[in-house]
């Protein structure tokens, strides 16, 4: 027995069974695909956060991890069979949806051509307290001359998707890259511009997608920029510097988040951190070994994941047409999974 499988077995027998509420487990055999997942890259990205997780039942698993050869698939699923159990949080069937990194055309000053701001945060932004919608903030030009621009935009939608993304690239006319992220939201709740076009009887549920209200918005003019103000949040960005171009975007953990091995989840009902199973149906099935390591501002409920697809208009493409059903499986660690279950 090696000396991290040695590890691994006291572990074990230190862990107890605390307080019991409501779940659903089940075992590693009970997951749709889990011996052909490749679980090399869930372990990277499970250590790429694991040491914010502060909770005394996390902290000997991490260190157990950062022993793991992350070249090693066997010793990989080993890790997590020995020290987790699955357990189901809510009721499936879960919603999927997918995001990504955009990367869009820009300035670092106003010309005709870049005309459409990115902005940072206004200093006077209180959490959590609601300022103005986004119909203000652009009808009214709020912002306008207050140095608040971190870089100009050629197109309006594509900064309205870069908002809902929450992080991106800009590429500038010499070929540099600036990569922004969130910095902070104007306290007004998320609302789907897709789900008004539903409503209006535009599209159908199945038919619509990021491509189509894209594609709308342009067709319409002023009528797709009011659709645009349907949804009153807005966000604002933080240049992020030194992030190397091969790694993803800050998640909600401070970290980079890593291509169909991150996924932003509802830290209400799955902890940041948390390695989770995802059994997505659909054109394009997913089966695979993810970490939680993001939020978003719709993404709301047990059953309910945004899984990250890359950075890039291909990744953009990917992400937008997924709106699949599933089941979604949450690994904790064993005490804790043991105290979810009910009495008797």
């Amino acid at each position: 027995m090696s000396r991290v499988l040695l590890a691994v077995v006291v572990l074990l027998a230190a862990l107890g069974a605390g307080p019991r509420a409501m779940a659903q487990m089940l075992s590693f055999a009970d997951l749709d695909g889990w011996d052909a997942d490749d679980h090399r890259g869930a372990l990277k990205s499970f250590t790429v956060t694991c040491d914010k997780l502060d909770d005394s039942d996390w902290q000997p698993i991490c260190r157990l991890a950062r022993d793991i050869d992350p070249e090693d698939d066997l010793a990989a699923r080993s890790f997590f069979e020995l020290l987790f159990r699955p357990v189901i949080i809510g009721s499936p069937p879960a919603l999927f949806t997918g995001y990504y990194e955009p990367e869009l055309r820009g300035s670092p000053v106003r010309t005709p051509r870049y005309a459409w701001p990115v902005y940072r945060r206004p200093p006077e932004l209180r959490d959590g307290v609601q300022w103005y919608s986004r119909q203000e903030i652009e009808s009214r030009g709020l912002l306008a001359g207050r140095g608040l621009e971190l870089a100009w935009v050629e197109d309006p939608v594509d900064l309205f998707f870069l908002q809902i993304q929450g992080s991106g690239r800009i590429r500038m006319p010499d070929g540099k890259v600036m990569r922004v992220g969130y910095a902070g939201q104007n306290g007004f709740p998320y609302r789907s511009v897709g789900q008004e076009l539903v409503r209006r009887g535009v599209f159908t549920i199945d038919e619509v997608s990021a491509q189509q209200i894209r594609a709308w918005v342009k067709r319409n003019g002023a009528a797709g920029t009011a659709l645009l103000h349907q949804n009153p949040s807005y966000v604002f960005f933080r240049k992020i510097a030194d992030l190397p171009a091969d790694k993803g975007p800050i998640g909600a953990m401070g970290r980079s988040i890593t291509t169909l091995r991150s996924v932003a989840v509802d830290p209400k009902f799955t902890p940041l951190g948390a390695p989770v199973w995802i059994e997505k149906d659909g054109a394009a099935p997913l089966r695979k070994l993810m970490v939680a390591q993001d939020t978003g501002g719709a993404i709301k409920g047990a059953q309910r994941a945004d899984i990250f697809y890359g950075s890039g208009d291909a990744a953009g493409d990917a992400a937008g047409t997924v709106k699949d059903g599933g089941r979604m499986v949450v690994l904790l660690p064993i005490d804790r999974a043991y105290a979810m279950l009910p009495e008797g």
